[in-house]
């Protein structure tokens, strides 16, 4: 089975006033974006260091009141910053807000700025992993138990490409794995995923895979190499959704 083409667009929130960023989401559902997605980071990630930027869920909240159709999510949801169950009610909460059109996107964190700047313990790329394997059926059990339920089964995007852990987490927990990967390297990564869901039992066809791109041409070669989801990320101030278009009219050609 071959997965519809999807267009996503991450509207990173840095360095740009939030009538822009505001603007930018309008304009990206109306071009007819699938996804819109931002990042959780606390500082921009290029560009001046410390330039202006803003929080991910709040934000992803004020979004799903202004939009109707695209789907929404944080690309990705850093796991160190919020409690399991607290996240899984603010996932609920903005499931509703947008009528069931949250996707929940997660990974266990790298930004070492974000960490020491507000005050979380950084660690290991190990330990962080193993938190998140820990929070995942924890927020699986708490959205169980919350009142009033999700609307859907909110999916879950896991972001990330380690092979021996994060690719395993993604076979047993995900919905969507978001790969950083160019082509060789996704149908490598691919291969490795379709082994760790092989031994749980699991068809890796359930997972979509979702990459991202900045050219059509770009994102042809990754759609071959298997990735049905193609998002195009853009910072501000101007937000320059020249490329969403086009990748948008490559979709529907």
């Amino acid at each position: 089975m071959t997965r519809p083409l999807r267009i996503g667009v991450q509207l990173q929130p840095q360095h740009a006033d939030y009538k822009q960023i505001r603007d930018a989401v309008r304009q990206a559902e109306e071009l007819g974006a699938d996804v819109i997605f931002n990042w959780d980071h606390f500082y921009p990630l290029y560009g001046e260091p410390e330039g202006k930027h803003f929080e991910a869920w709040t934000t992803l909240a004020a979004w799903a009141e202004q939009t109707s159709r695209a789907e929404l999510g944080v690309l990705v949801t850093c796991n160190s910053y919020r409690n399991p169950e607290l996240l899984a009610d603010m996932a609920r909460t903005v499931d509703h807000i947008s009528d069931g059109r949250l996707i929940l996107g997660i990974g266990s964190g790298w930004f070492e700025k974000d960490y020491d700047e507000f005050g979380y313990d950084f660690g290991t790329a190990g330990g962080r992993l193993d938190a998140l394997a820990e929070a995942l059926p924890r927020i699986e059990s708490r959205f169980a138990k919350l009142n009033p339920a999700p609307t859907r089964h909110i999916p879950v995007l896991i972001g990330g490409g380690g092979e021996k852990k994060t690719l395993k987490l993604v076979a047993q927990h995900a919905d969507i794995w978001h790969s950083f990967a160019d082509v060789d390297t996704l149908k490598h990564k691919l291969g490795v995923l379709a082994g760790h869901c092989e031994t749980i039992g699991r068809d890796v066809s359930e997972i979509e895979v979702s990459v991202a791109a900045t050219d059509v041409d770009g994102a042809k070669a990754l759609r071959e190499a298997g990735a049905s989801l193609i998002t195009y990320g853009v910072g501000g101030p101007d937000y320059d959704l020249k490329p969403l278009e086009q990748l948008i009219a490559w979709r529907d050609s």
